[in-house]
């Protein structure tokens, strides 16, 4: 934009000053070029020329344009072979300048267009960019967590696993004691049983047998009572402890059912809480499969996307 500005500039400064110039030193040239010779530089045109020459010279030192350098030179060259020849050098400059003007225009026209597609590409690109990088970040969030969950998930398994073991062993025992306390019993019960009946037996015959014996036997009464009184001690005992063996026998058989039904409801809800945790560890580990396969997908394209725009940055900044 600014070479165009300063080469308009330089076409006012010929368009303005130059057209008498021009009639007044190529008509006397004609005539004799030579004569005029030392007074070329003091001539209205070759000043001119020279400002013209020198704008062109500023400006592509200023931009460091070998193009304006170039185009400084080849004014000047006209400009000399016309003052030398006797034709209008300032035509030719004006026409350089034309073609000049005519390239940096199509040239800036290029670099328009390109900057209106690098532009475009860069923001939409940028923005796939953004997009994919997001949606990567926002599926390996989700899989971390599902994965966590998961894992979570096994452990609490594998502690339910351990809890219902120990359970089962504990209720193994139990039925190993019940089943010891039982035959205790039955055998104790059968034992006392018998002694309660031997001692009720053994006091019924004595008493058939004093009460039979009538005024023969009155004299040993006294004897026979203290044998008696004895037995009935006896199967006062037994009585009360076959009570205690019964008693104590219905208790533990009262409590070991009441420990194995807790037992059974606490094993059958870990079983339930085993195979709901495994279900959702299979759920969770078959979606983690699943957003791993999406994100490798997104992954490659965000890949794709920076490698575009690596390649656009080459081609535009």
């Amino acid at each position: 934009a600014e070479e165009l500005k300063v080469l308009a500039e330089a076409q006012k400064i010929l368009r303005e000053t130059s057209s008498g110039a021009v009639a007044q030193t190529y008509a006397l040239a004609q005539l004799s070029s030579s004569a005029f010779a030392g007074m070329a530089m003091r001539s209205s045109a070759d000043l001119a020329r020279l400002e013209v020459v020198a704008l062109v010279k500023r400006l592509a030192r200023r931009h460091h344009s070998a193009a304006l350098a170039q185009l400084a030179s080849r004014i000047a060259a006209v400009a000399r072979y016309g003052a030398a020849s006797g034709e209008d050098p300032f035509g030719k400059v004006k026409g350089l300048i034309k073609t000049m003007v005519e390239r940096l225009e199509a040239d800036a026209a290029a670099d328009q267009s390109k900057k209106a597609y690098c532009d475009k590409e860069m923001a939409e690109t940028s923005e796939k960019k953004a997009q994919k990088t997001k949606e990567v970040g926002k599926l390996t969030t989700k899989i971390e967590q599902m994965t966590s969950t998961s894992a979570q998930l096994k452990e609490e398994v594998a502690a339910l696993h351990a809890a219902l073991a120990k359970l089962a062993s504990a209720q193994s025992e139990m039925d190993k004691m019940r089943r010891q306390e039982h035959e205790v019993f039955v055998q104790n019960h059968a034992e006392m049983k018998q002694g309660l009946e031997g001692v009720k037996l053994a006091l019924k015959i004595l008493g058939e047998y004093y009460a039979s014996a009538g005024d023969a036997h009155k004299a040993q009464s006294g004897g026979s009572s203290g044998i008696i009184g004895l037995l009935e001690v006896v199967e006062s005992d037994f009585s009360k402890s076959l009570a205690e063996i019964v008693t104590a026998e219905d208790t533990a058989a009262s409590e070991y059912d009441r420990e194995t039904k807790e037992n059974q409801v606490e094993r059958a809800m870990k079983d339930k809480d085993v195979e709901h945790k495994n279900r959702e560890s299979a759920y969770l580990d078959k979606t983690v499969a699943e957003l791993s396969t999406d994100r490798s997908s997104a992954q490659a394209e965000l890949d794709a996307v920076l490698e575009y725009l690596k390649k656009i940055e080459e081609q535009c900044i």
